[in-house]
């Protein structure tokens, strides 16, 4: 029935048109993971619900389970995903040092993480129903060295920032910390982790950065796809224990993704569509 009830909500939808254009992933959007097992329908859509079964029973679920959308409000945040004609996708500019930021109005949201992290990588996956825009994946760690703006529309702007930690710009700390710090249209920062080795140091201190600005941020968990159960498990529970013990601003539920193989890339879009205001959610939490 999960499956059935999906297609009925989609099969007239927007995003059926999206999903037709050459070069677009065949996973890139809800319609076309209806085609697949309601198992593996529903890990994709809601990756933690694939872990659970591996949870000791004395673990608390209820920080996986705040956000939580239903399906049709999965595919209503992701037409925003969609360019079009009145909702134009594009990359629209670069900066060096918060004076050269663009001054834009809408809401924008921000991705930090270490060097080869996948920031590029996620945010590619994010736009993939826009094949057109431009988001540069280099294989080299540090491929990103300014603040790259991305303007979905007029509904809200996504930047992709320069990694930290190895192979990080110099001037990492001048260009970033006075953007997280000042900028007024920020709603929510996006801080990566790599699953497959879990917090490291220079993540510490950036989650206190995150912290000291007193402003909301969320962690995106990356790469779920590169090591076993066992290591996710472990480095996820680690995570949400700093997340419970050093943190005050840091939205409790982590987001898991595998921009490889399009896990909670439709889950992340309507977080982001809901945080910028973008779209109304019927229900935030549906188990």
């Amino acid at each position: 029935m999960f499956g059935l009830h999906l297609r009925l909500r989609l099969q007239s939808g927007a995003v059926v048109h999206a999903v037709a254009r050459h070069n677009v992933h065949k996973l890139a959007s809800l319609h076309s993971v209806t085609a697949l097992p309601q198992k593996k329908m529903r890990n994709l859509l809601y990756p933690l619900s694939e872990l659970e079964a591996y949870l000791h029973r004395s673990v608390d679920r209820t920080q996986f389970q705040l956000f939580q959308p239903s399906v049709e409000d999965m595919a209503e945040a992701e037409k925003l995903f969609c360019s079009s004609p009145a909702h134009k996708i594009d990359y629209y500019t670069s900066a060096e040092r918060m004076e050269h930021a663009p001054a834009l109005k809408q809401p924008e949201v921000c991705f930090i993480g270490r060097s080869n992290v996948g920031k590029s990588s996620l945010i590619k996956a994010l736009f993939s129903l826009t094949p057109e825009v431009e988001v540069r994946v280099s294989k080299t760690p540090g491929h990103t060295r300014k603040m790259n703006f991305f303007r979905v529309g007029k509904a809200f702007t996504v930047i992709d920032m320069p990694g930290y930690g190895h192979r990080a710009p110099k001037d990492f700390v001048d260009m970033v910390e006075p953007y997280l710090y000042t900028r007024k249209n920020l709603v929510r920062t996006f801080l990566l982790v790599d699953g497959s080795v879990g917090l490291q140091k220079a993540d510490m201190i950036a989650l206190e950065m995150c912290e000291e600005t007193r402003s909301p941020y969320a962690v995106v968990v990356t790469k779920m796809d590169k090591c076993g159960v066992g290591v996710l498990l472990t480095n996820l529970l680690n995570l949400q224990r700093v997340v419970e013990t050093q943190t005050s601003s840091c939205f409790p539920q982590p987001f898991l993704i595998s921009s490889l193989h399009f896990s909670g890339i439709y889950l992340l879009r309507c977080f982001i569509a809901h945080v910028t205001g973008s779209v109304t959610l019927k229900d935030t939490c549906k188990s």
